[in-house]
């Protein structure tokens, strides 16, 4: 939703291959539909990926690395905000693990 999808529409308009890094499997399922129904392009894929677990953080990447020739752009665009206070399974508060800390791991495990 918002930005992301945003960003997710205008690249596979340019025909780019598109991934959607989704939280909800049924959300990311039908934005992907919606973007591919929008721009004609088939290569929309929804992927599962919570920011908030360095766990998924690291098996999405692990993905990517594995079944993608490359990776030209990385939209981290991943934020929660007024949240009440909360800890991650992994000991790590929300907000921060979400919004810095998944993202920069993110990056720097795709960087290779």
């Amino acid at each position: 939703a918002g930005i992301g999808k945003c960003v997710a529409l205008e690249l596979a308009r340019r025909n780019a291959r598109t991934i959607l890094a989704c939280r909800s499997r049924e959300r990311g399922q039908a934005a992907a539909q919606e973007i591919r129904a929008a721009t004609g392009n088939a290569a929309v894929l929804p992927r599962l990926l919570d920011t908030s677990s360095l766990a998924s953080v690291r098996a999405f990447a692990r993905h990517v690395l594995r079944h993608e020739r490359r990776l030209d752009v990385l939209v981290n665009n991943a934020a929660v905000t007024g949240l009440p206070f909360a800890v991650t399974p992994e000991g790590l508060e929300q907000t921060f693990a979400t919004n810095y800390l998944g993202p920069f791991l993110l990056t720097n495990l795709l960087l290779g």
